[in-house]
């Protein structure tokens, strides 16, 4: 005879296999249809929209770069208690179990239905979801009663049966979700564009310090070790024949430009480090390439903006993203522009393709639009962009800054001749010197790096003849303008981290 702990737990893995079961297939409709629609995706990216900025914040600087999978794998996890619960209320009451999981499909279905852009299909998943996950539980409950009656007339009880149909089902359900995954992923592959050769290139890249002082950041960062900070937990699918990049707004006229159009116009090649809000001092997401692409005034030349009154430039992406970006940066004379390639290839889509904007010297949240297909001139009164509207700055200048590369923080280095090095950066203004304080003595003066150019970092090395014992090294660095990195600590938001990085190192 079973005993009520075992039906309870046998029904709770009904509600789960039956939840796995609908998820997998709303993931496989998802990607045959809407990906972003995918129920799991669609909670995780209404979470993002719905979660504080000190929440936000908090999550970057703890999970870096994990913070999407452990948003969606906390997602999945909720979904999946829930499920069982619904499962344990179908062992006595199967259809309350079965319109619970109806109404949890129903919650992904409104986030789904609720995004940006959205249309009719992005139903479909959620309508799968319930569909199948209420029918699968539905037909769990009945088939494990049906072999309990006959357990109970046995005299050899057993249950194998619906274990076995549970362990097929979630079988089933691992096989939907590998095929709904790899629809996506094939979705999302960027088909071989050649571009042209730059009308403008740069001049040669420099030899880095990192042949001679290893463990410091290469000069140029490779496109798949470059930093990615967005809120999209699954990239765009793009079409490129049929994107499009449209100005409109306060402009004398509405103009638009397809890929190829945007390739036949003379291009530039720049070394630009772009550098993301939520980076702390001495932290990671910060990170340098080559970009090619249509200078912005150039664009917007064609559109006509003499006698606009328009502050900025409102980017959307292609699933309704919104960047705005003051207008008088953009035109000041630095070298921003709509980038369609990245290090020598076109770009890649978790950075941007076919297209995104490059500013240097302003912070990603207020220049870097990826997948971008509009740009509206407009006022900060009349419109306000995703991140605006979640009081960040309007006008985030990136602060100098400097960051110890080697040794690392905590490192147990024999004493010696050791070398202290690193990057820093100042967008648009350069990098004059860099200075590192060891135990609090006095600054000391760094070697620099080849100048690449002022929109991009300067790596920085100092000798350092190193003595057994705990070790305190900071650094700070200087602008070509006279500006000294700030002392004062602050956090990322709203406009940006400052504050002097000093590291321990230990010595023996």
């Amino acid at each position: 005879m079973q005993t009520p702990t075992r039906a309870t737990a046998r029904h709770a893995l009904h509600g789960v296999v039956a939840t796995c079961v609908g998820i997998a297939l709303a993931h496989l409709v998802a990607a045959l249809t809407v990906p972003d629609a995918s129920p799991v995706y669609a909670v995780g990216s209404t979470v993002v929209d719905l979660t504080p900025t000190p929440v936000k914040e908090w999550a970057v600087a703890e999970l870096g770069t994990a913070d999407k999978a452990v948003l969606l794998g906390s997602v999945v996890a909720v979904v999946l208690l829930l499920a069982a619960l619904a499962g344990v209320v179908a062992r006595r009451r199967p259809t309350v179990g079965a319109v619970a999981l109806v109404v949890l499909a129903s919650i992904g279905t409104a986030a789904a239905v609720a995004r940006p852009g959205a249309g009719p299909a992005a139903l479909l998943p959620g309508v799968a979801a319930a569909v199948s996950g209420a029918g699968v539980l539905l037909w769990l409950v009945r088939l494990d009663a049906r072999t309990g009656a006959v357990a109970a007339a046995s005299s050899a009880p057993s249950r194998r049966g619906v274990l076995l149909a549970g362990a097929g089902l979630a079988a089933v359900a691992a096989g939907l979700a590998a095929g709904g995954e790899w629809l996506v992923r094939r979705a999302q592959q960027v088909a071989d564009v050649v571009l042209p050769a730059a009308s403008d290139p740069a001049g040669p890249f420099p030899r880095g310090l990192e042949e001679t002082v290893p463990g410091i950041t290469p000069l140029r960062t490779p496109t798949s070790d470059f930093y990615r900070i967005d809120t999209r937990l699954m990239l765009p699918r793009v079409d490129l024949d049929q994107w499009s990049l449209t100005i409109d707004g306060d402009v004398e006229r509405e103009v638009s430009f397809t890929f190829d159009e945007l390739t036949a116009m003379p291009l530039t090649e720049r070394d630009i480090t772009l550098t993301c809000v939520s980076n702390e001092v001495g932290g990671p997401y910060v990170g340098s390439a080559r970009w090619l692409g249509v200078p912005l005034g150039d664009l917007l030349a064609r559109a006509g903006i003499e006698g606009t009154s328009a502050d900025q430039i409102l980017s959307t992406d292609v699933d309704g993203m919104t960047i705005s970006t003051p207008l008088r940066v953009a035109l000041d004379g630095r070298d921003s522009m709509i980038a369609i390639g990245m290090n020598g290839s076109a770009l890649p889509l978790a950075h941007g393709f076919p297209a995104r904007m490059v500013v240097p010297g302003l912070y990603g949240f207020v220049s870097a639009c990826k997948w971008i297909t509009r740009m509206t001139l407009t006022t900060y009164d009349e419109q306000q962009a995703y991140w605006t509207e979640r009081d960040w700055a309007t006008d985030a200048p990136i602060r100098i800054s400097s960051r110890i590369d080697t040794p690392r923080a905590l490192a147990d280095e024999k004493a010696g001749e050791l070398v202290i090095g690193g990057v820093a950066w100042a967008q648009h203004v350069g990098i004059e010197s860099v200075e590192v304080r060891i135990d609090g003595q006095a600054w000391r003066t760094a070697e620099l790096g080849p100048d690449v150019g002022d929109d991009h970092w300067r790596q920085w090395y100092l000798p350092w003849q190193a003595e057994e014992g705990t070790h305190y090294l900071a650094c700070r660095a200087r602008g070509k303008d006279g500006t000294l990195q700030e002392s004062v600590r602050r956090t990322p938001f709203p406009s940006g981290s400052s504050g002097i990085q000093e590291i321990a190192v230990t010595v023996s």
